[in-house]
């Protein structure tokens, strides 16, 4: 994706407002070589936050005349109530090193599983991301998880997702090795086996 953006002289919170007012949004960019102050139109920016790519892709961010750079979108401030973006934050790519980043996790074939399907359960997703380390050239866009065969009190781990070529979880998210998705029984069924359960607990001996 690309991404336009202009160099920016004034800092400071003054400028910050000033620049907001005028519909333009202040970031920066920082990494191997000097850090970059930059504005970005708003709108253009608040459109393409929208979209789960921008989060999680490699950027190509031209600023002014200068040559593209190619960029991650480390961070981003948000208004507490109004629809407005304070601050943008991206990182530059070195090709040659291993980034440490998340990637989005898509959740296939839920609907069709068996846990859903034949049993009415609940399918939760528990992480909708994971924590990744790879090359800029393996970044994948995100990563799927089939539910196909996902069958009530099943759950998946981490280290279960098949990652791409190149692509392996953080060290530290791989040693917690969280569940990111679970499927368990509807709420009707289970008040049924809990109240089965009492009523056999209460039940004299014969």
């Amino acid at each position: 994706m690309d991404v336009i953006a202009f160099e920016r002289s004034a800092q400071g919170t003054g400028a910050s407002r000033r620049l907001r007012r005028a519909g333009k949004t202040p970031g920066i960019v920082y990494g191997t070589g000097e850090p970059q102050v930059i504005e970005l139109d708003h709108n253009a920016l608040f459109h393409a936050l929208r979209k789960e790519a921008f989060h999680a892709s490699i950027l190509n961010l031209k600023v002014g005349d200068g040559a593209s750079q190619q960029v991650l979108l480390r961070d981003v401030q948000y208004h507490p109530f109004k629809p407005l973006v304070l601050h943008v934050d991206f990182l530059r790519v070195d090709a040659s090193r291993v980034l440490h980043t998340k990637v989005p996790v898509h959740y296939l074939n839920q609907e069709g599983s068996p846990a859903v399907k034949l049993s009415g359960g609940v399918i939760t997703h528990v992480l909708y991301d994971l924590d990744i380390v790879c090359l800029p050239s393996a970044l994948p866009e995100f990563v799927e998880v089939d539910l196909a065969n996902f069958t009530i009190g099943q759950s998946v781990h981490a280290k279960e997702v098949k990652l791409p070529t190149g692509v392996t979880l953080a060290p530290a998210f791989a040693q917690e090795n969280p569940v990111i998705v679970t499927a368990t029984a509807p709420a009707a069924i289970l008040s049924a086996e809990d109240a089965a359960a009492d009523d056999s607990e209460a039940a004299p001996a014969a």
